[in-house]
């Protein structure tokens, strides 16, 4: 099942057409997929952005054209051998901030043309190494040659790349057996709903989160009257004109709110030279305020 074919079960259920998710899973893995239907289509942009969890299991001695289970073995070597002190120096390389080369079946796209559909075709492109950031990398398991871990990490990260890096690392190769995301941004694998357990629901709005929940990652900011007035007609308000329970920086991503409901989603920036009027750039206002 394909993210896409998700999002069609999911409006069957819901009975609408506007539902869009954020973050694509490939066809091998399971897991979080955040699905937003309706007005929370308005905020997908919003939670692109968010670091991921992965569990991932793969195997040693195995490379192959997708770089997991499901490709075609193009070579096979001997697993030298190694002990869990060898795997962990091995893995600690491939924590922080490193470079990634983003595998040819994946969805990016040279010249507007998706690397997977090239790849089908038998072709290679050339692509540009970028830099990812692997906050946690833990050793879960491992028995024989097969591993599995955990990871925290960045937006745009493939956890194919970096199994098979750490297998040219060990000398042998290794490919993605199975993989779970067990987080995207604030949303954990135990919030979540199955498509069967939707179709099972009475009340469906139970298993919605609102806009402003969904966005709970985002610091709150009050609006007073004046401002929540001026907001209708698109003027950001000024920092005098709002109630901040949190500290805030110049570039952090809020929720500007009137009567504790979610107004718009802005960035706060005293300093910018764009606007004369206000200290946050408006990015998105939603007029059920």
């Amino acid at each position: 099942m394909t993210s896409h074919d998700v999002v069609r079960k999911v409006r069957r259920i819901f009975k609408t057409r506007k539902v869009g998710h954020a973050g694509t899973l490939d066809p091998l893995a399971t897991g979080v997929l955040p699905v937003a239907i309706g007005d929370g289509t308005k905020i997908l942009q919003f939670l692109l952005a968010e670091d991921k969890s992965y569990r991932a299991t793969f195997k040693f001695g195995f490379t192959t054209d997708t770089l997991d289970i499901d490709g075609q073995i193009l070579l096979q070597r001997l697993v030298p051998e190694f002990d869990l002190t060898d795997l962990e120096q091995i893995c600690a390389e491939f924590r922080g901030n490193i470079e990634q080369l983003p595998p040819m079946f994946s969805a990016l796209k040279k010249d507007g043309v998706p690397l997977y559909k090239l790849a089908r075709q038998g072709k290679t492109v050339e692509r540009q190494h970028r830099q990812v950031t692997i906050k946690r990398l833990e050793i879960i398991n491992c028995k024989a040659h097969e591993v599995t871990i955990e990871v925290d990490c960045s937006k745009g990260t493939y956890i194919r790349s970096l199994v098979s890096d750490i297998g040219e690392r060990l000398g042998c190769g290794a490919c993605l057996t199975g993989l779970r995301r067990i987080r995207s941004g604030e949303f954990a694998i135990d919030q979540c709903h199955t498509l069967e357990s939707l179709q099972q629901l009475d009340d469906l709005s139970t298993s919605l989160l609102s806009l402003d929940d969904a966005l709970a990652c985002c610091p709150a900011v009050q609006l007073n009257e004046p401002a929540a007035a001026a907001l209708k007609f698109g003027i950001p308000p000024q920092l005098s004109q709002t109630q901040v329970d949190a500290e805030i920086v110049d570039g952090d991503l809020l929720r500007l709110q009137v009567d504790s409901k979610l107004a718009a989603v802005a960035r706060y920036a005293p300093l910018r030279n764009k606007e004369k009027r206000g200290d946050f750039e408006l990015i998105r206002v939603f007029g059920s305020h």
